[in-house]
């Protein structure tokens, strides 16, 4: 059976089990029992590679030890066992990072991880079909590489458990043109289920690595932080399946929850696509500089992710950035006009990629921009890119998706940074902004692309964005003649002067 239908197989005997509600539980049960089985494959390959190989759990717990057996162990007694035993002494494993690093990866894989099956010989049945897995077979492993993407894309509901999916041309788009290196720290501080790090991944394996001895470095070159369990959990397994070992870098909190001024950090790369739309929990923003504080989560990712990058050194750049960021980032005031101003100010934010609507459908129609920028010198000029659907194309959808070829004329036109991108030239597509224009603008990045006339839209959530924005300008215009009002109007002590 091929790996499609046998994941199609899971699904279906999935939905028979009165303990499994909807796609995004069929998706955390699915993830641990991929996970202990991944896992697995790679315990195999270490055992017969390393001379002083050592358990990193209890090998009864071990895929090959109870699930291995088509013939095995089922109903009441499959149950118990994973209820009473496995997860329990999964969650309370004794694994130093230190002294047994795997261990402490399948410790944190099972921190909130659950059970939701109640019918054991049905949970027989889905490890019967992963059974028909091999993956210790590169071939075979790769080729679930690319389904597990699509799985994750398929259950829409895997938006609601851990933001949304970034689509796969916009994740080889960005590592392709901020180029990750072998021996640089390559970081997604919302992570997800880990599009981004896997894609960067093989870029740097691809194109760098050229030794065993580089493929070490290459395994330590890539860190991520995910806030919820079940992505935290599926980027786990992601890293694994693409060759990660040990991807004790991979971090299962809340990178906000932390005070901006005690990070230490220096990284060289960063590319993300931090949830947007959400505001975090109460204190979060007490994290970050009176000034900047909001609750919006946007907001305080950017501010972070200009904080963790590397500064310039003898002989070596700033850190590079690629962020995608919604339209409200672009066109906000208040306290996203001075996150702007920190970010031209502390980052040469030297391009911006205007993307069209429907690019994150079905999760969201919100419009979305990808800001590039380098830490260490102040911006001079913005190049704007607007990103075009392709001929026939009027919005993307789940069976037509962006592809990857589209950005050809983008790469063809990105030009290098190191010499001011001095190949680039303006077209129907590309227009430069000197930053005098943009502090003009009060920082509003919101600028249409100057070679095509006003068009008249009739798309509901274009329609809806612009009410958004119009309320916004007029709230903030109230703000000010209310200051001014305040000021006017104040007390006055007996000399005549205000208070």
């Amino acid at each position: 059976m091929s790996i499609s239908s046998a994941i199609k197989s899971i699904q279906d005997i999935m939905r028979k089990d009165a303990g499994v509600d909807g796609d995004a539980q069929r998706l955390g049960q699915m993830s641990w029992l991929l996970f202990l089985k991944v896992f697995d494959a790679q315990e195999e390959e270490l055992e017969l590679e390393l001379d002083d190989y050592r358990e990193p759990i209890p090998e009864q717990f071990l895929w090959r030890n109870w699930a291995a057996d088509n013939q095995g162990i089922t109903g009441e007694e499959l149950l118990d066992f994973v209820n009473d035993e496995l997860f329990p002494q999964l969650k309370n494993l004794t694994a130093p990072i230190d002294k047994n690093p795997r261990g402490y990866v399948v410790k944190e894989a099972f921190s909130d991880a659950f059970n939701y099956m109640k019918n054991g010989t049905l949970l027989r049945q889905v490890i019967n079909k992963l059974n028909e897995i091999d993956f210790t077979d590169s071939k075979e492993r790769h080729l679930f590489g690319d389904l597990y993407e699509q799985i994750l894309k398929d259950l829409q509901s895997a938006g609601n458990a851990g933001e949304f999916y970034t689509p796969r041309a916009i994740t080889k788009f960005i590592v392709a043109v901020t180029d990750p290196k072998l021996g640089e720290s390559i970081m997604d501080p919302a992570c997800g289920t880990g599009g981004f790090l896997a894609c960067a991944f093989d870029h740097v394996k691809t194109n760098y690595v050229k030794s065993g001895e580089d493929h070490k470095t290459l395994q330590q070159q890539i860190f991520g932080v995910e806030k919820k369990q079940l992505p935290h959990l599926l980027c786990t397994t992601n890293m694994m399946l693409h060759g990660i070992e040990v991807p004790v870098q991979i971090k299962h909190g809340n990178t906000l929850n932390k005070p901006l001024s005690s990070w230490d950090d220096q990284v060289d790369v960063i590319i993300t696509n931090p949830p947007f739309g959400g505001t975090e929990e109460d204190g979060i923003e007490k994290n970050f500089p009176s000034e900047m504080q909001t609750r919006e989560t946007a907001d305080l990712f950017l501010q972070l992710i200009i904080e963790l990058l590397a500064e310039p050194s003898a002989g070596k750049e700033g850190g590079r950035a690629a962020v995608v960021l919604p339209d409200g980032t672009l066109f906000g005031e208040g306290v996203k006009t001075k996150i702007k101003k920190l970010l031209t100010e502390e980052c040469n934010l030297h391009t911006i990629v205007r993307l069209p609507n429907g690019v994150f459908n079905p999760y969201t129609g919100i419009k979305t921009n990808i800001l590039f920028f380098t830490k260490g010198q102040p911006t001079k000029d913005v190049w704007f890119y607007e990103h075009p659907y392709p001929a026939g194309v009027k919005n993307y959808n789940k069976t037509k998706p962006m592809k990857f070829e589209e950005f050809a004329t983008e790469l063809s036109w990105w030009g290098v940074e190191a010499d001011g991108f001095a190949s680039r030239v303006e077209n129907e597509q590309a227009w430069k902004v000197s930053i005098d224009d943009i502090i003009a603008r009060n920082y509003n990045l919101d600028i249409k692309n100057p070679h095509v006339g006003d068009v008249v839209s009739h798309d509901p959530q274009e329609l809806l964005q612009d009410y958004a924005k119009q309320q916004a300008d007029i709230q903030a215009l109230r703000d000010q003649l209310k200051g001014i009002l305040s000021a006017a109007l104040s007390p006055k002590d007996s000399a005549g002067e205000a208070k």
